[in-house]
């Protein structure tokens, strides 16, 4: 596997230039960007202002791996609210587009949520309606993926919806498309399962992976730790990877320290060399 991390690892205030330098400086080998309604990439970025990213990154030496957003946490394609829904699906499109410029081949998309634990104000919506419009929305968004070559990673998040593996599985399945996969999260399945068991039911349908680990001692948000430091089984994680013969990007998503932020990109970076085998 390659090794990657996430621009969210990085101070908010950082810019995405600075960012993959030091992570190129850290070893990293790629690096997962984000669409934000205000940022360096956004809603009305252009064509040529994502060239001109991927032109930077070319020259520090990075590889940019994926497109990433947390809009759909705000804009989730399985509200109530109709003009919610239609929001999210022209985020979705709009990423798929993007991704085109960014030469990725995956978006990051949070399918929508029965509820969403730290906004209390969203609401809960049933879970049978939840997997309807999911499954909608993505079929409808297959046709943008197919136009663009760009897959579509559907996270297992913390989201009360596509608990398991085998529903996971299930769901992709039924949505038939080769450009909608799964984005595999480590950390995240350790809640309530075994990652290594999701990888290998899973298998070839995972786009993308995403690195954290998870204290499951605490048993909340507040557990996810550095990698090594949680309750994932590593060795058998990458087991279960070289089983199902993934070699795409493993992708670090790690949320900065308070002071010496690029503590964590340095200390990342040899955690990953470590689980990796290098």
């Amino acid at each position: 596997m390659k090794k990657g991390i996430s621009q969210w690892a990085f101070p908010a205030s950082m810019k995405l230039a600075e960012c993959m330098k030091q992570a190129e400086e850290a070893g990293f080998e790629g690096i997962e960007v984000a669409l934000a309604e205000e940022g360096e990439i956004n809603l009305k970025s252009t064509k040529d202002d994502l060239e001109k990213i991927v032109a930077s990154s070319k020259e520090i030496g990075i590889e940019i791996t994926s497109l990433a957003t947390g809009l759909f946490w705000d804009y989730s394609l399985t509200s109530d609210d109709l003009q919610v829904r239609d929001k999210a699906k022209g985020i979705l499109k709009k990423m798929l587009e993007l991704a085109s410029y960014l030469d990725v081949n995956t978006v990051l998309v949070i399918p929508g949520a029965v509820d969403v634990f730290f906004k209390p104000d969203a609401g809960i919506v049933s879970y049978e309606v939840v997997y309807e419009r999911a499954k909608k929305a993505l079929l409808e968004a297959a046709e943008t993926a197919e136009k663009y070559k760009v897959n579509i990673g559907v996270e297992n998040v913390w989201n009360k919806f596509l608990l398991g593996p085998l529903e996971m599985k299930n769901f992709l399945d039924e949505i038939g498309s080769d450009y909608v996969g799964a984005y595999f999260d480590v950390g995240n399945a350790l809640r309530t399962g075994y990652p290594e068991q999701w990888i290998r039911i899973l298998g070839k349908r995972i786009k993308k992976v995403h690195f954290k680990d998870f204290n499951t001692d605490i048993g909340s948000f507040k557990s996810f730790v550095d990698l090594l430091e949680g309750n994932v089984n590593w060795p058998e994680v990458i087991k279960a990877f070289e089983e199902i013969d993934y070699s795409d990007y493993a992708i670090a998503e790690l949320f900065p320290y308070r002071y010496h932020p690029e503590a964590l990109i340095y200390n990342t970076s040899k955690s990953m060399d470590l689980i990796l085998g290098r």
